[in-house]
């Protein structure tokens, strides 16, 4: 989100209603693309014996959701670690009033419909109720120090994105969610999906604050650090996995596509993750990354591996990981503003603040083609090239629109930044952000490298995809079901296209950003930039 605007975002997962966006499931009738042909059994060969399509055959577990939240201190817990792999053993550190309680393991996915699969499930464990969070005074970073309370091994468990979901048992009925991901030890001849955790972490009030606001409720009050060391306040547990990137995973899971799983801090980390890989999937609001993250996505798209970006607000930030007692990476710092009083920046670390700001400005247009354009808009997604390739099957007409498609955060193309060309820009909508009008841009560009780069330009294009009926009210912020059909649609098309590398080699864009801006980055016919 932008600086001038950190303020409440009730629309963006952390009030949005957690009931709401637990609700979720495509309507069975709905046509989905399907797989093109030779890519996924191409891909089962290179990931070895994982097949996403056989995976999601299996028997699913409609029983997931969470029926009897109960207060949050009944239980609630986290894992000591954000992703690991198959067969590696994960540690669970959960509070509770209960005596006992339970751990069921489920993997997400389609499954029928049934958007997840029991994989496991631990015998009743013994209660503890743990300390009230923990504050460090120099940052406002809120932390649990707790003790572990289960180690859980992970042999068998299929590579994927989790939820584990904690159950009392006696007491009071009461139950949360963990979110861990069993990530890929390799990504080669597969799409990467990317949790973003970081993003989930920025907007975790769990302790009484996050990066936005603090116990006073005003940005003065907010955290210059956030800890993965406690659990997520928001949709029980989930963090922002549910609202931003549960349906993604599910689309692409029910069309059987080769997928590899990682979280942002396991691209940070691993050098090589990305060698090979077909693509990288950003979901619906990955706002938060550390240089090292960027560096080896853009080494990863200058390699040829395609770019999928299915939101909005993507690599704006600038963070840090540091290390906690419980281990590495689990301290998110981003000191924003105020980024020289960051110790770390006095050592001569990059500043925590946004990628495009002074000192050492990296606009995120020069990886993403789109410069984020702010916060908060709701306007209709206007149709700018119902004859490109990536809305085949939508019957889009130009300058047909989709109510409320648009929001809330958007893209654009700002050709006063470095931006990468050529770019086609299949949407250009307008909106009106705190009086001042600007515009949404969807894009597609095809890289010097023969990289593919989608990039949506809404924040809400994920939370679409589960769109059906009229809509109207504020479920799901009034998205019909024509916008559902379109944005699956478009998704589908992207995901088949990407699905092998170097998809802008295979579709190579022709510009025509000057039918709708000018050198200067105004909007074409205008007198100056927005």
């Amino acid at each position: 989100m932008g600086r001038n605007g950190d303020g409440g975002r009730a629309d963006r997962g952390r009030g949005a209603g957690p009931a709401r966006r637990q609700v979720l499931g495509f309507a069975a009738a709905v046509a989905v693309p399907s797989v093109l042909p030779g890519v996924a059994s191409a891909a089962g060969t290179a990931a070895g014996a994982f097949d996403v399509r056989a995976e999601n055959l299996r028997p699913g577990a409609a029983d997931w959701r969470i029926t009897r939240a109960g207060p949050s201190r009944a239980i609630q817990g986290f894992a000591d670690r954000s992703s690991v792999l198959p067969g590696e053993t994960l540690a669970l550190r959960v509070s509770t009033t209960a005596p006992s309680y339970t751990v069921s393991a489920y993997r997400m996915g389609w499954y029928g419909g049934a958007r997840a699969r029991l994989v496991w499930r631990s015998a009743a464990l013994p209660g503890l109720l743990q300390p009230a969070a923990r504050v460090e005074a120099a940052t406002r970073m809120a932390w649990a120090d707790w003790k572990r309370t289960a180690e859980i091994g992970t042999v068998g468990w299929p590579e994927g994105c989790y939820l584990l979901r904690l159950d009392t048992v006696g007491g009071e009925p009461a139950q949360r969610y963990v979110p861990v991901t069993v990530r890929s030890a390799s990504a080669a001849g597969r799409m990467v999906f990317v949790n973003a955790v970081a993003t989930w972490q920025a907007y975790n009030r769990w302790g009484g604050a996050d990066l936005y606001k603090g116990t006073t409720g005003k940005k003065g009050s907010r955290s210059l650090s956030v800890s993965f060391d406690r659990p997520y306040q928001n949709a029980h547990g989930a963090g922002l996995f549910l609202t931003y990137e549960a349906p993604l995973l599910a689309l692409a899971e029910r069309m059987g596509l080769p997928l590899a799983y990682a979280t942002g801090i396991d691209v940070a980390r691993e050098k090589t993750l990305l060698r090979g890989a077909a693509a990288l999937l950003s979901p619906g609001h990955d706002e938060y990354w550390s240089p090292e993250q960027r560096r080896h996505v853009t080494q990863a798209q200058g390699a040829g591996v395609n770019l999928a970006v299915f939101g909005a607000n993507c690599c704006y930030r600038r963070v840090r990981f540091e290390a906690s007692a419980a281990g590495p990476d689990r301290t998110v710092v981003c000191y924003k503003d105020d980024y020289a009083q960051d110790p770390g920046f006095r050592r001569g670390l990059p500043p925590t603040h946004d990628f495009r700001r002074r000192p050492a400005p990296e606009p995120e247009s020069s990886l993403l083609c789109v410069m984020y354009g702010g916060y908060p808009v709701d306007a209709p997604y206007v149709v700018a090239r119902p004859d490109h390739w990536l809305l085949d099957g939508t019957g889009a007409r130009a300058g047909e629109s989709f109510t409320h498609l648009v929001g809330v955060e958007y893209d654009r193309v700002d050709l006063r930044y470095p931006t990468p060309r050529p770019i086609e820009v299949l949407a250009h909508s307008p909106v009106v952000r705190k009086g001042r009008a600007s515009y949404a841009d969807t894009v597609y560009a095809s890289l010097p490298s023969g990289a593919g780069l989608f990039a949506a330009g809404t924040m809400r294009w994920v939370e679409s995809l589960e769109a059906h009926g009229t809509g109207g009210g504020t479920a799901n912020h009034g998205l019909d079901g024509r916008a559902g059909a379109f944005t699956r649609t478009v998704t589908g098309n992207v995901l088949r296209a990407f699905a092998v590398s170097q998809a802008g080699r295979m579709r190579p864009a022709v510009d025509d950003v000057a039918l709708h801006y000018g050198a200067d980055g105004a909007p074409a016919g205008a007198v100056s930039g927005v």
